[in-house]
């Protein structure tokens, strides 16, 4: 069962700005990335679960969120229907996040109370996601829109939540365009999970730059 309301949770996205993005089937690992980005200030993590058994890997990283981690928000990306989105709330998921609007999943988590983001592509599926009870859109995939879409959006609906996601990275450049467009938060995956020459991660530079986005979006937001 989840820990948080979806008003909790869209609270927490809106209050950090940041929603880092990551999956990996060792659980070890994954734990280790759990424990920088929460370090590093983060307090939500979205797992996105697009590998074999990653139920399994996700219910670990609760429990040790729960034990280790205060006020941690964990939640599930790339959920593509109902049935996967009910098996991770079971779990514990927090919030789910998808990358098409469905009503199925819709339906599933508003029944729990649970926040779900849907990746949305057009003004209408906006509109849509968002008469379903949607708190935060995800505007998927973020680099083909742009800053200049979300600031387009916000003109006719400016009570309209938005996190992109796809074509963030923690630069100042890239951050500061799309929160003076009026994003809401952003997710961000692979350009924020360092790692080194290897390709092993590498947790202090996840920290980091976790940090670094963090401070940079408050700053912009002042």
């Amino acid at each position: 069962m989840a820990q948080y309301t979806r008003i909790e949770v869209a609270e927490v996205m809106k209050s950090t700005g940041l929603v880092p993005l990551f999956y990996n089937s060792d659980i070890e690992a994954s734990k280790k990335v759990l424990k920088a980005c929460y370090d590093g200030g983060a307090r939500l993590l979205e797992f996105t679960a697009r590998g074999d058994f990653a139920h399994e890997v996700f219910g670990e990283l609760v429990k040790y969120a729960i034990k280790e981690l205060p006020g941690m928000v964990l939640g599930v990306g790339s959920v593509t229907d109902a049935a996967a989105a009910s098996r991770f709330m079971a779990l514990g998921a927090n919030f789910i996040v998808t990358p098409v609007l469905r009503e199925d999943i819709a339906i599933a988590c508003n029944r729990r109370k649970v926040l779900w983001s849907p990746g949305c592509g057009t003004l209408t599926e906006i509109t849509r996601a968002e008469e379903l009870g949607c708190e935060i859109v995800k505007l998927f995939p973020g680099d083909i829109y742009g800053p200049q879409f979300v600031k387009g959006i916000k003109g006719p609906q400016p009570w309209t939540s938005i996190m992109p996601t796809g074509g963030v990275s923690p630069t100042k450049e890239n951050l500061e365009a799309w929160f003076n467009a009026g994003v809401t938060c952003v997710g961000m995956g692979s350009k924020l999970m360092a790692k080194d020459a290897n390709g092993q991660f590498d947790y202090d530079k996840i920290e980091e730059q976790v940090r670094f986005s963090i401070n940079l979006i408050k700053e912009v937001r002042s």
